[in-house]
């Protein structure tokens, strides 16, 4: 004799579906860590800059109404 057995899911669910979207959700927060990253990393380019000297900055040929734009200029 043979048994078979059949399990439905009253849900409508799939554990597939549920680790998908799992894996996306950490995609997604993994490239936000890495933008917030990159972010930091150019706020602290513009903190540092500000901190110079009007002199410190003529001799790097910046003027100091321009650092942002500078920093940020691969993307503004």
């Amino acid at each position: 004799m043979a048994y078979t057995s059949t399990s439905h899911n009253a849900t409508g669910v799939s554990v597939n579906g549920i680790l998908r979207a799992v894996g996306s959700g950490l995609a997604r927060f993994g490239h936000a860590l890495i933008a917030n990253s990159a972010g930091a990393q150019r706020l602290a380019r513009v903190e540092a800059l500000q901190a110079k000297s009007d002199e410190e900055l003529a001799a790097m040929g910046i003027r100091r109404d321009r650092i942002v734009h500078i920093v940020f200029k691969d993307i503004l």
